[in-house]
């Protein structure tokens, strides 16, 4: 009964391993693809030399290009922020206190409001 726990552990151990190696890989991959100032041969080399050397290669890559493939990631966050922040802005269509005020005037007109709901848009628009 003991030896089957150890070897389950030893499964979730390796496990464990193999699939933070994968996510170290992918990252190193994404990264040489991300970085435009990389010449094509040298993405070229360097994933050649993942395939061969895998453990080797993506230590030296972590430690070579670490401080710029963290800079790289940075840089991407902020930048997907930024168009996140555009989207949102562009869908939620900032309107002028006059367009609400005109929008809350055809509510009322098509009997959608009371007069009293208009008068607390307008007020809100206002303020």
């Amino acid at each position: 009964m003991g030896s089957n726990i150890g070897d389950i552990i030893w499964i979730f151990l390796w496990s464990f391993v193999f699939i933070a190696y994968l996510m170290v890989l992918f990252s190193i991959i994404g990264d040489l693809f991300r970085d435009h100032k990389l010449n094509g041969w040298w993405k070229a080399l360097w994933i050649i030399f993942l395939i061969f050397v895998p453990f080797l290669t993506a230590l030296i890559y972590l430690i070579a290009r670490g401080r710029g493939m963290a800079e790289r990631s940075v840089k991407e966050a902020v930048q997907v922020q930024s168009d996140t922040d555009a989207y949102i802005r562009q869908v939620a269509g900032s309107k002028s206190p006059s367009e609400e005020i005109a929008h809350a005037k055809e509510l009322l007109d098509a009997g959608s409001i009371t007069q009293a709901e208009y008068d607390q848009l307008k007020a809100k628009a206002l303020s």
